[in-house]
């Protein structure tokens, strides 16, 4: 089969023009077709302050009322995405910027009121994904750049989870490209030391993961990040990376970050 590459860029580039248009450089060389979700950055925070709206977060995730939702589907589909959109343009990577909701190509549910009431925040399943749409995206020579945005096909955008998004386009397109999905954060991959990054771990398989919470080798945010990961190889999913965006060009040397395998 075909190859397909799919990457997930963090805040912490986005918030840094130079660091942005560098990356963005490096995936235009990316050989092959190849997919760009983005998350939203400081600019949403940033500007829902400056409108008097309060950002309220628990335990890392926004609550996304009706207020916050036009303020991060104006930063996130609007500015942020045809920003990203335009650069790669420059760099002659005919990149096309997409909500979930346009082609349908991404149907969320609303999250579930439970213990916290998160507002118009969407949840992704398997089934989430129109394929064939985005194939036709694809074999049309274009690149996609999604958003963090989707739609519950009866009116309503919905904030979701940018990791999340990039794993269930991996494995929706598993199916009709050898696909492999590629994380981009601050670190250099999964490290034997927090404090070093001399300490990557180059693969890390299913078999180890258990072991590797259990001494505390992957803690915090990371330990969802590889659980989203090893779900995606366990449906279909070729491989996927966790490493730091300045060093994207390496994984085309396959010495990119720490591969997880199944």
């Amino acid at each position: 089969m075909e190859k397909l590459t799919i990457v997930k860029i963090g805040g912490n580039v986005i918030d840094n023009s130079k660091a942005l248009h560098d990356f963005l450089r490096d995936f235009s060389a990316i050989p092959g077709k190849k997919i760009l979700i983005h998350g939203g950055g400081k600019i949403a925070t940033e500007l829902s302050g400056k409108l008097g709206i309060e950002a309220q977060m628990v335990e890392g995730r926004r609550i996304t009322d009706i207020e916050t939702l036009r303020v991060v589907t104006m930063v996130y589909a609007g500015l942020i995405n045809k920003n990203i959109v335009a650069q790669l343009q420059w760099v002659n990577c005919n990149a096309i910027g997409l909500t979930g909701a346009d082609g349908n190509i991404i149907k969320a549910q609303k999250r579930p009121v439970k213990e916290i009431d998160y507002g118009y925040v969407g949840d992704l399943d398997d089934s989430s994904v129109s394929s064939k749409m985005l194939n036709n995206l694809l074999e049309g020579g274009f690149v996609p750049v999604f958003c963090a945005i989707t739609h519950d096909r009866e009116g309503q955008l919905l904030n979701t989870n940018a990791d999340t998004i990039a794993a269930v386009i991996a494995v929706a397109m598993s199916t009709q490209y050898q696909t492999e999905l590629v994380y981009c954060f601050e670190k250099k991959g999964v490290l034997k030391d927090v404090t070093d990054d001399t300490t990557v771990i180059r693969t890390v398989k299913s078999s180890q993961f258990e072991n590797l919470k259990a001494d505390g080798t992957i803690a915090g945010g990371m330990v969802p990040k590889l659980q989203n990961a090893f779900d995606a190889i366990h449906k279909g999913v070729t491989a996927v990376y966790i490493g730091k965006a300045d060093e994207l060009p390496m994984l085309n040397k396959g010495i990119f970050g720490t591969r997880m395998e199944a």
